[in-house]
């Protein structure tokens, strides 16, 4: 492994990485994993190809040896059990668990053809290509409009204020086309257009939601990881947030965590398993995955006998 392809912040020892490829937990069939059942393929490039990945939380081995491909423009659903590392690779995509004390990881991720981990990358500008929704909405206490504004801003993409004014650079009517186009393709913009100045803490929970996904979106990413938006939400906002995540896959890459096997089938092209010791099980069509599985594992996971 090449020196640009691994960042280590935790030092460990040999005996510390090694883990069982059958560990089981309750209800999980003892099973040997095979190759294949991880190899998709799809027309085009990966916008994000994952190589022999590996994550520890200090000692814990939480990720092992992934490898994966994800197309472009198009849902991938990560699904599993509670613990089995599916937010934690979703995280690595945009290098999240740089911020988390005790993280250790081992691997490529490329984007684009570019190593992610590789020494010198622009970390703000990742973060700006690749852009994340959490589970629980984290709108800044700030206008509607200051939300969707604010990375425009941050970046220099949007110049405001006195200055920029006295000198004929001021963004305004720039930045009111970005909030309403921001806000209709986060299918919020009929619902709030007459109080942008409203505080954003106002806001239902599903709107909040919306909220946090237009501000990912006025920064012009690529990507959009979502960490199970829906899960803190009732059925209403629940089917306008997987209703939305349909429509975005048009324009951008789209990778979701999600505990709901329903959801998952409704609204993934396609699905990668993740089981017990953070191992990627299989990776195909959701239909594939949900009707005739490969794998044993797979199938007592997706039909409820373990999980």
């Amino acid at each position: 492994m090449t020196e640009s392809s691994v960042t280590t912040t935790t030092e460990r020892t040999d005996a510390d990485a090694v883990t069982s490829s059958n560990e089981t937990t309750t209800g999980e069939s003892d099973e040997r994993t095979k190759a294949e059942w991880r190899e998709y393929t799809f027309d085009g490039e990966p916008v994000l190809s994952v190589e022999d990945l590996n994550v520890w939380y200090g000692d814990a081995h939480a990720l092992t040896d992934i490898s994966i491909d994800i197309p472009e423009k198009s849902v991938t659903a990560l699904i599993g059990p509670s613990g089995c590392g599916k937010s934690t690779f979703l995280r690595c995509l945009n290098r999240m668990n740089d911020r988390i004390k005790g993280a250790s990881v081992e691997g490529e991720v490329t984007f684009n053809g570019q190593n992610i981990y590789a020494d010198g990358t622009n970390l703000v500008e990742l973060r700006k290509r690749i852009g994340m929704v959490f589970q629980h909405p984290n709108p800044f206490p700030k206008s509607i409009r200051e939300n969707v504004a604010y990375g425009p801003r941050k970046h220099g993409d949007l110049e405001r204020g006195l200055v920029p004014r006295l000198l004929g650079r001021d963004d305004k009517d720039r930045e009111d086309e970005l909030v309403e186009q921001c806000l209709r393709d986060a299918a919020l913009w009929d619902e709030v257009e007459d109080r942008l100045d409203d505080n954003a803490l106002g806001l239902s929970g599903g709107q909040q939601q919306r909220l946090c996904i237009a501000r990912c979106l006025a920064v012009d990413p690529e990507v959009i990881l979502m960490d199970e938006p829906a899960s803190a939400l009732d059925p209403i906002a629940t089917a306008k947030i997987e209703d939305l995540i349909e429509e975005l896959a048009e324009e951008y890459t789209v990778i979701v965590v999600t505990h709901n096997m329903q959801q998952a089938a409704r609204i993934s092209d396609q699905t990668a398993v993740f089981l017990t010791g953070g191992e990627l099980v299989e990776f195909d069509d959701t239909d594939k995955i949900f009707e005739n599985p490969e794998s044993q594992r797979v199938e007592d996971y997706v039909t409820g006998k373990f999980g």
